[in-house]
């Protein structure tokens, strides 16, 4: 028999969250979101990583057309009207928070626009979302006990380029044992 259970590793700024395979929230169904902040007494800030929307930056910023066309994730349902970034630009866009060693959350955005605007690639290097996930203190403790979400690690050039439900099979895989199974179930089973 199939059984939902979390694999008892405690989230922390830079680790990642897996849906369990039957959540069936818009935002987080098969998701895998990243903590840029995990803190008991203020709570936890997050971003789906694998749920790209339709919009390109371009349809954002016009001065960004002709560029190449920039995906923009939906992160969470949290200000789903502000934009946001994690990138790995580092020392080059000023006013940024290390979220781990050479990954970054937030920065000088017209240093982002300019540096876009130049030319340079984003690929592997920026990533924007809409809106964000977040949790008030001990939210997400509870979520976790009853069994909605895994943590994992993850390497950085995973996060940069994941998207779709293939980065939630291969997240899963990631952690082995029965959690790899989790990955071939249907997201409605008593549809089959």
């Amino acid at each position: 028999m199939f059984k939902i259970t979390n694999n008892n590793i405690t989230p922390e700024k830079g680790s990642i969250l897996i849906a369990e395979p039957f959540l069936s929230d818009k935002y987080f169904e098969r998701s895998v979101v990243l903590l840029v902040e995990h803190n008991g007494s203020q709570g936890t800030m997050g971003f789906v990583l694998n749920k790209m929307i339709q919009e390109k930056m371009s349809d954002f910023f016009p001065e960004m057309k002709g560029f190449n066309e920039i995906p923009v994730f939906r992160g969470g349902p949290v200000g789903p009207d502000r934009l946001y970034f994690i990138h790995t630009l580092g020392d080059i866009i000023p006013d940024t928070y290390e979220v781990v060693e050479g990954l970054y959350f937030g920065g000088d955005f017209d240093i982002i626009k300019s540096y876009i605007t130049s030319g340079n690639s984003t690929e592997g290097k920026i990533k924007f979302f809409l809106g964000y996930s977040g949790w008030e203190q001990k939210q997400l403790d509870g979520e976790i006990a009853q069994h909605s979400w895994l943590v994992g690690k993850i390497e950085q050039s995973k996060i940069m380029k994941s998207e779709g439900e293939l980065f939630w099979k291969k997240s899963l895989h990631s952690l082995g044992g029965q959690y790899k199974s989790w990955a071939n179930f249907p997201k409605q089973p008593f549809m089959n």
